[in-house]
């Protein structure tokens, strides 16, 4: 009985008084990635990345390193800060999904609605390549 008492301690301290899995370094990497996104923090994105990073909107865009990436963090008619709120975040082996929403204000007043799914491969702790799949919302 005392074996059983001291493993469901031993438990609750490793998964925390919640019951909720230790956050990965993974998933926190991809965390403070869209922290990064939401104060359109350029260093905080970038410590993120790798040096040979890939990422692609499917029927938008490719871009490969950080130099070409960091030109679309903040896109030409869009203001910073964008809303984004995750509301899934899956991890296996060096794969992290996201899933969420993102309001964006454009420079002319408007606000752009989406609905995003990226997929971010991992390599030593940092995003290697991300593909995100987005849709408008109306």
């Amino acid at each position: 009985m005392k074996l059983i008492v001291i493993v469901a301690l031993a438990l609750t301290c490793a998964l925390g008084a919640t019951g909720d899995v230790p956050t990965s370094a993974n998933k926190r990497t991809v965390e403070t990635y869209m922290e990064g996104f939401r104060k359109t923090d350029r260093p905080q994105i970038l410590s993120c990345l790798t040096d040979d990073v890939l990422w692609e909107i499917p029927g938008a865009f490719h871009v490969q390193g950080k130099s070409e990436f960091a030109k679309h963090i903040l896109d030409e008619g869009f203001a910073p800060n964008p809303a984004i709120v995750v509301t899934r975040l899956t991890e296996e082996n060096d794969v992290v999904v996201a899933e969420g929403t993102v309001k964006a204000k454009r420079t002319d007043g408007t606000v752009l609605n989406l609905v995003f799914c990226d997929v971010f491969e991992m390599r030593g702790g940092k995003i290697r390549r991300l593909v995100s799949y987005l849709m408008e919302t109306k």
